[in-house]
């Protein structure tokens, strides 16, 4: 079987549609195709961008044409100039930068939670409910905090189910409000990021800058992270699975 081939395979039994993450996990399993290169993952990467029976659905998301129809009327729509503001967009990429952060927590073997109003939410084909670990939050600190922490859009917690690592993905809404979550649980040693496109990162810095968050400006409680940033750290754990051994 031709490399190209295994790809399109691969696309099929994924059901349409795969982040190119979830391709350098399943690809290597067909046996009838040898990868005789020393670079597999950027001949993966060659094929999806130049097979014309893959399309690309937004940077490393990829979806086969025959299925075109069939992912659009689930939600998974290509993303253009022209609609990229649109409400199915704008729903579809939250829960599926969600899911990334939930997929990377989960490889790091975190503990991961995201909002029970989101929980049926979709990440291709998997509902986020069914890649978070933790079906309820932790009671980690006063019900007040909890409660205001279970809103945001993800969290990584360690093993003793305190608070990792906080997000908050920022596709349209306003970031003050997400600044404003964070300002609250600001006394939990816990990293604080927005999740955003990174033409939203002016907006982020001058927001951070208001009298409301001199707190978590000067100590640099939060951080910014673009969605090319995300996605690449996230095919990044995904090709570091295939190794036997990782200094």
């Amino acid at each position: 079987m031709k490399q190209n081939e295994a790809v399109i395979l691969t696309l099929e039994k994924l059901g349409g549609v795969a982040t190119l993450g979830q391709l350098n996990q399943e690809v290597f399993k067909i046996t009838d195709c040898e990868w005789k290169t020393k670079t597999p993952f950027a001949s993966i990467r060659r094929i999806v961008q130049l097979d014309k029976n893959i399309y690309k659905i937004k940077p490393g998301l990829y979806g086969l044409i025959k299925f075109k129809t069939l992912n659009e009327s689930k939600g998974i729509i290509e993303e253009t100039e022209k609609n990229k503001n649109s409400k199915e967009v704008i729903e579809f990429n939250h829960s599926y930068f969600q899911g990334l952060l939930l997929t990377i927590g989960n490889l790091k073997g975190l503990k991961t939670f995201v909002p029970n109003q989101d929980k049926n939410k979709l990440f291709l084909t998997e509902k986020l409910a069914d890649l978070r670990t933790l079906d309820e939050i932790p009671q980690f600190s006063y019900s007040k905090l909890v409660q205001r922490s279970s809103t945001v859009d993800v969290i990584w917690f360690n093993d003793r189910e305190m608070p990792h690592s906080f997000f908050e993905v920022e596709h349209s809404t306003d970031i003050q409000n997400s600044l404003l979550k964070f300002n609250d649980l600001q006394d939990f040693y816990s990293r604080m990021v927005i999740v955003a496109d990174k033409k939203r990162k002016d907006e982020y810095l001058n927001k951070i800058k208001y009298s409301s968050f001199t707190h978590l400006n000067k100590k640099e409680r939060v951080s910014f992270l673009d969605y090319d940033a995300l996605n690449k750290q996230y095919e990044n754990i995904i090709e570091q699975q295939q190794y036997e051994f990782l200094l």
